[in-house]
């Protein structure tokens, strides 16, 4: 009897907020490359993360490593978005002196 070959798709999607994560779960590709790029294998990705089935992080480090550019590329995307939200949230909520002024809130309620 012959093999019956078929294609499996990346089990990924993008959600409306422009972040592509594993299929039906809220894990990011973002984490699973980055676990696979420090040497985690698939079998421990899929112990950090239980939701993820193992055949789909062996799909996405499959895609990632057909689609390395585009990747980065998002990546890279991802990491200088992340950034522009810290410096706003520092903007506006300076973390200077907060440890005094949450010490001086608690001593207030006392």
């Amino acid at each position: 009897m012959p093999l019956a070959i078929a294609l499996e798709p990346a089990p990924i999607e993008t959600d409306p907020q422009g972040v592509v994560r594993v299929a039906k779960t809220r894990v990011t590709l973002d984490t699973v490359v980055t676990a696979f790029l420090e040497g985690c294998t698939p079998e421990a990705i899929g112990e950090q993360y239980p939701s993820l089935p193992i055949s789909d992080i062996y799909l996405v480090i499959g895609y990632y490593l057909r689609h390395r550019d585009e990747v980065h590329t998002y990546l890279a995307e991802r990491q200088q978005r992340a950034e522009l939200i810290q410096q706003e949230a520092e903007q506006r909520f300076s973390p200077e002196g907060i440890r005094a002024r949450l010490l001086a809130r608690r001593n207030a309620a006392r």
